[in-house]
């Protein structure tokens, strides 16, 4: 019988696919420190260029730091949303990986390898 338990590091290895468990780990907090500093350069670059002349005359009402707001919400979801698609592309690459290794031991427990039979 199968124990229904998994441990820290499987769970930290296994694919990341499901919608839910990428917006927890956002949730948690995963992105903020490789997804900050794109956040910030990128945010600061399109503001200066947006938003720039407005808050230069001293022009800038509400709607203009809504705007720069956004300018540094929208680099960080992106780059986070970017940071866990590759974190799942490399832990889905990596079980194909240790999958080709041993086929035979995926075969005899009914598990899929990606290559093909030769019979």
């Amino acid at each position: 019988m199968r124990s229904h338990t998994t441990s820290a590091a499987s769970r930290a290895q296994r694919p990341r696919s499901r919608p839910g468990e990428m917006i927890a780990l956002f949730a948690r907090g995963t992105t903020l420190r490789p997804c900050l500093p794109v956040a910030a350069v990128v945010g600061s670059v399109l503001s200066a260029i947006n938003e720039g002349a407005r808050i230069a005359t001293g022009h800038a009402g509400w709607p203009t730091w809504v705007q720069v707001g956004l300018n540094f919400l929208v680099p960080f979801l992106v780059s986070s949303y970017g940071y866990l698609t590759a974190q799942t592309a490399a832990s889905c690459s990596a079980a194909v990986s240790r999958r080709n290794r041993n086929p035979d031991l995926y075969r005899r427990h009914g598990l899929q390898t990606d290559r093909r039979s030769r019979t």
